[in-house]
Formats: C-alpha cells, sequence, structure tokens
C-alpha cells in the first residue's frame, strides 16, 4: 500500500507571498496544496509545518475523506481561517495525487464535466470615471463576458478595488496602510459612476459591485434598490458577513442580488444565508473553506436552495487555487462565476498550470490531477517578503472594516 512518505512547506514570493504544500508518498507521487492566506502566511505555513505534518506520515494518501475529518474533527479547535487554509492544502494535495494515480484530471473524478467552460470576471477600475470606462472598454476588447467595476471616490483615498499598477495587490509592506473612508461619499457616488457604466456600454455583459464590508445592513439595502436599474450581477459584500441575519434586512429592500462569502471558512458560517435564501452566491473558496472536499459540500448545500457559486479568486491565492477552483466549477451543477486576476509573469515561472483562458471562459489541459507543477528552484529567488493589507479608518480616526 502506498503511503505519505514525505510533506514540505514552502513560502516563497514570486510577485507576491504563496504558502505551497507538497506531498510526496511512497510511490513517488505528489501533490500539490494552496495555503496561502493573505497578511497571515507564517500562521499557516507554522500551523502545517508544526502541527499537520506529523500527522499525515505514514496515512494512506488516497483516503481523503478519513484525513480531512481526522484533522477537522481530531484538532477539536475547528474551523477559522488558518486552520482551514492549512487543512485545505493537505486535501488539494491528496486529490491531485488520487488523480494522478487513476491518471485522470481531478473533475473526471468528481463527476465530470457539467459545462464546456467556466465564466470569469474581470477588474475594471479607475482613479476617476473616465479611466473606469477606458478600463471597462479594455476588458470588453479581451472578450470578457462579465466586468467588475470600481473606481476611486473624489476626495477619498482609501477606495477599495482600484489599481495603482498593471495588477490589483492591496497588500502593502512593512505595517498596514491606514486609508481614509467615508461612506456617505461612496453612497453618493458608487450608483452614479455604475449608470455611466451602463449608460456607456449598455446590458450585453455582466456588470458587478464589490461593496467590500464597509456598509450596515440598513445602508446596504440603500444601495442596492440605488441600483437596480444598474442589473448589477451581484452587490458583493454589502456588509460584514459574520452577521449572518443581516442579509434578511437588505433582502427586503431590493432585488438586487447578493454574494458574499470569501472570509467565511465552513459551511456553518454560510448554512443560513443559503438555507433561508439571504444571498444569491456563495463565495466560498477551494483554498479558505477546506479544500476540494469540503467546498463540495458547501456548493451542494447552496444547490438545494438555488444559490449559484461565485469563488474568490483573487492573485493572493496560488496558480495550484485557481486550478482546483476551475476543476470543481466545470462539475458543480449550480455554477456561477469564477473571480479570475492573471497572476504576474514571476509567479508563472514558479508555477506551471494547464489553465487557459478564452473569450473570458477558464479551461483546463486533460493532464493528470490539478495539472500544476511547482518549481522549487525557481521559487527559490523569490525569498518571502512580509506584507499586510490595509486598514481603514473613518474621517474621524476610527478604525472601520476594510
Amino acid at each position: 500500500m502506498s503511503t505519505i512518505e514525505r510533506a514540505e512547506v514552502f513560502v516563497a514570493s514570486p510577485g507576491r507571498n504563496f504558502v505551497t504544500l507538497r506531498i510526496t508518498t511512497s510511490d513517488g507521487v505528489t501533490g500539490l496544496g494552496d495555503a496561502t492566506l493573505n497578511g497571515r502566511e507564517l500562521a499557516v505555513a507554522s500551523y502545517l509545518k508544526d502541527h499537520l505534518v506529523p500527522l499525515l506520515i505514514g496515512r494512506d494518501p488516497a483516503r481523503i475523506e478519513d484525513i480531512w475529518q481526522y484533522l477537522y474533527r481530531g484538532a477539536y479547535w475547528r474551523r477559522g481561517p488558518v486552520t482551514m487554509t492549512a487543512i485545505a492544502a493537505v486535501d488539494m494535495a491528496l486529490w491531485d495525487i488520487k488523480g494522478k494515480v487513476a491518471n485522470l484530471p481531478v473533475y473526471q473524478l468528481l463527476g465530470g464535466r457539467s459545462r464546456d467552460g467556466v465564466m470569469v470576471y474581470s477588474h475594471a477600475s479607475g482613479t476617476d470615471v473616465p479611466s473606469l470606462l477606458d478600463d471597462v472598454a479594455r476588458f470588453r476588447d479581451l472578450g470578457y463576458q462579465a466586468i467588475r467595476a470600481q473606481t476611486a471616490v473624489p476626495g477619498i483615498g482609501g477606495s477599495y478595488g482600484v489599481r495603482k499598477g498593471v495588477v490589483y495587490e492591496p497588500a502593502s509592506t512593512s505595517l498596514p496602510d491606514e486609508q481614509p473612508w467615508s461612506t456617505e461619499a461612496y453612497l453618493d457616488f458608487a450608483p452614479t459612476y455604475l449608470t455611466q457604466v451602463r449608460e456607456k456600454f449598455g446590458f450585453g455583459f455582466h456588470l458587478l459591485h464589490d461593496v467590500h464590508h464597509r456598509l450596515t445592513p440598513i445602508e446596504a439595502a440603500r444601495l442596492g434598490k440605488a441600483v437596480e436599474d444598474v442589473r448589477l450581477f451581484w452587490m458583493e459584500d454589502p456588509t460584514p458577513a459574520e452577521n449572518q441575519d443581516a442579509f434578511r434586512l437588505i433582502r427586503q429592500h431590493t432585488t438586487t442580488p447578493i454574494a458574499t462569502g470569501e472570509i467565511l471558512n465552513s459551511i456553518w458560517d454560510v448554512k443560513d444565508l443559503i438555507t433561508e435564501q439571504l444571498i444569491d452566491y456563495v463565495r466560498t473558496t477551494v483554498t479558505h473553506a477546506g479544500g476540494i472536499t469540503h467546498l463540495r459540500r458547501i456548493f451542494d448545500l447552496a444547490a438545494l436552495y438555488h444559490v449559484r457559486t461565485g469563488s474568490h479568486g483573487a492573485t493572493d491565492l496560488s496558480p495550484v487555487s485557481l486550478a482546483a477552483a476551475v476543476h470543481v466549477d466545470l462539475t458543480v451543477p449550480n455554477f456561477g462565476i469564477q473571480e479570475y486576476m492573471p497572476h504576474v509573469a514571476e509567479t508563472m515561472e514558479v508555477f506551471r498550470t494547464g489553465v487557459t483562458l478564452e473569450k473570458g471562459m477558464l479551461n483546463l489541459s486533460d493532464a493528470p490531477g490539478l495539472g500544476v507543477e511547482y518549481d522549487e528552484k525557481a521559487a527559490e529567488r523569490h525569498p518571502y517578503d512580509p506584507r499586510y493589507l490595509p486598514v481603514a479608518r473613518r474621517l474621524d480616526g476610527s478604525v472601520h472594516d476594510w
């Protein structure tokens, strides 16, 4: 019987910080998992190296479900982003191994294709409305069928989702960047620029917007009502999702579709949101919600309640995570959309992947497993670079949700 012989944790920064787990079996088969938690990478790396890796050695890699339960229930201290990201990395790596042993891509092991490709959305942004409109035009010309629109609020330096360069990366070096925020200015401005996007480009594509947890429930309800004529594909993270009851108030006031879940880590964190149909899209991700095994549980529950998938997929997750997400996206019946941001060249020197993008759709090669290779030597040229996500402060100086 093949057993897990070795499990290695790599921390590198090829363009940004990634934590990667590589499991090797006694038969010489390797599997990769993404263990990246933006701004808290070393916590997950330590959890893996110091607590999970010793538990894996000698186990049967084919027993994915049993290992998942052992790591989750056996620790007693359950859930949370660090624990679930570490478990997810193990789970991804084991699915990668199982696919290679079977000589099949993982999506075939999950039941095969439910669709020919995976629709993604891009991230258009601008420092003002004209530059945003130019960016939307650029993504339309590239063939994207869905575009998220964000622009800087005039006079407010802490607007979310605005690129500083070619790639959006909010994490900064040293200590967190402290950014000013005005909810009042945002609520007055956001509906106007979303309306201008529709007036210029029409309704022939999906338009999305990310609030990024910054509103109270009644403020979110006001925004959702104000943009109903814009026909958003979704209003993302309108209010912090820890309070699931808050979404009931938003639902009472607007028909704008709601998406949330990227910072939630288990089926219990989204249970009420799904079963009470308080959201339209669940955004849990394969890396932060326990891997392929647990993400499928969440998506299967969502399917029963007409909630579709819309997994987080920014570049704070590695190409291993993106590949794993696409394998799941191809198979689930209630797929909605996949977030996508292209990784920089340095990242792709370390991770070689069979994921391809064409006409706003992601697809996979038929390589066995997840179809991703990790170049350890290339990673060594990019040592860990400590970075933090920003912190938002209201104009009176008090801390706000970023």
